[in-house]
């Protein structure tokens, strides 16, 4: 015994099923955007808030502090002025560019942005704040950032995952966190 159908209806089952395809077809063929991802590392140190503050807050002098970091030099603006770049490079490495975002010397903290790079990473922001720290005569360096992974792929290569661009920034931030410590009394 068959059933009769509209005309209309086959139309719209081939419908369904080609919508139903191009669907899961979309799903697996466009991978997710790389998502943002966070790292903040801190230190205390036995150091007025003041002399650690000193040791940091020139844009133009992270590789006097950070091991990483051969040279640090101005290629616009000025330290403390939002907007000015700097030119890192990185020992035995390559250079990029950052541009200072936000600088507070009354506050002990200053925010800024990578504006061009080789590394791995993408859309980096980051902060640097020197508080009073844990007890007394104690500091505390807290030093924050976010970021993408600049493969796209489902399957980066290891060091350029999720796992291995956070890796890299934890490295930088705990090495020159744990140097500062270091040269400022430990």
């Amino acid at each position: 015994m068959r059933t009769a159908h509209s005309p209309g209806e086959g139309k719209m089952k081939t419908t369904l099923v080609l919508l139903t395809l191009a669907a899961c077809a979309a799903g697996t063929a466009v991978a997710d955007p790389p998502k943002t991802l966070r790292v903040v590392e801190t230190v205390q140190i036995k150091a007025p808030v003041d002399t650690v503050w000193a040791a940091v807050k020139d844009w133009d002098s992270l590789n006097k502090w950070h091991p990483g970091f051969s040279a640090d030099e101005l290629v616009s603006g000025a330290n403390g002025k939002v907007g000015a770049v700097r030119k890192l490079t990185i020992k035995d490495g390559p250079s990029f560019t950052e541009r200072l975002t936000a600088y507070d010397d009354a506050k002990h903290t200053y925010r800024y942005r990578i504006v061009e790079s080789p590394l791995p990473i993408t859309d980096y922001a980051s902060r640097i704040l020197v508080r009073p720290g844990h007890g007394e005569g104690m500091t505390e360096v807290i030093w924050s950032g976010t970021f993408k992974r600049k493969n796209t792929s489902d399957s980066p290569p290891d060091a350029e995952s999720d796992a291995g661009v956070t890796k890299l920034v934890k490295g930088v931030y705990r090495g020159g966190l744990d140097n500062l410590k270091k040269t400022n009394g430990g």
